[in-house]
């Protein structure tokens, strides 16, 4: 478990601030420090069999989703840096145990509109070739398709506190080694486009 977590977890364990409203009422709103808390801290306690278990069904669930999380998202870092690839895993695990236990299970791949799903997949391919350094680009159009990706994340998504603490894993494990210290950008990047996934899979469903 990063050093992160066990930090936050420490800092927010006797945090007492009421929970008034439910979290399944709260899909477009931001966790509160203790429900963030409280989310990570399933995500730490899961067992391996448990976990095997919510990678299966996630995969079953959500096989596009899984594929770009657990396979094209990580290989485009791997190309950077292996040890943040498994980091970058790792954390999307921990992100799918928080968006269930704050969220509830995740909505079916066969119950979402198709239309919808392709223009997500439409969405993040042009933004994924920002990331992708063998990607033939001008620096000013990555640039700028960066800053795209993440301002979209900012307003699609509304978990602040989530992305923060996501970031500082990430920044907390490259500073262990200097060598994962390039691969930080990339991972963060992907760290982002993968909770505004998980957010507007959660909000779509609940709209339809």
């Amino acid at each position: 478990m990063p050093r992160t977590l066990r930090i936050f977890i420490a800092l927010h364990q006797n945090d007492i601030i009421p929970q008034l409203t439910s979290l399944s009422e709260k899909i477009m709103q931001a966790l509160t420090d203790r429900e963030l808390y409280k989310a990570l801290e399933y995500a730490k306690s899961i067992d391996e069999t448990t976990g095997r278990k919510i990678m299966a069904d996630f995969q079953t669930d959500q096989t596009m989703l899984a594929q770009m999380l657990f396979g094209i998202f990580p290989g485009i870092i791997a190309e950077q840096n292996q040890d943040m690839a498994h980091l970058f895993m790792d954390l999307c695990f921990d992100l799918l145990c928080v968006f269930q236990k704050a969220f509830g299970p995740l909505p079916a791949q066969n119950e979402l509109d198709i239309d919808w799903l392709q223009k997500q997949a439409m969405l993040l391919d042009t933004e994924l070739q920002a990331v992708k350094k063998n990607q033939d680009m001008d620096e000013k159009i990555r640039n700028s398709l960066q800053q795209r990706m993440i301002s979209r994340t900012h307003d699609e998504t509304p978990q602040s506190g989530l992305i923060a603490f996501m970031n500082a894993a990430v920044d907390d494990y490259a500073s262990e080694n200097p060598s994962r210290v390039p691969a930080t950008q990339i991972t963060q990047a992907l760290i982002l486009v993968a909770i505004r996934l998980f957010n507007n899979l959660y909000t779509h469903a609940r709209q339809s």
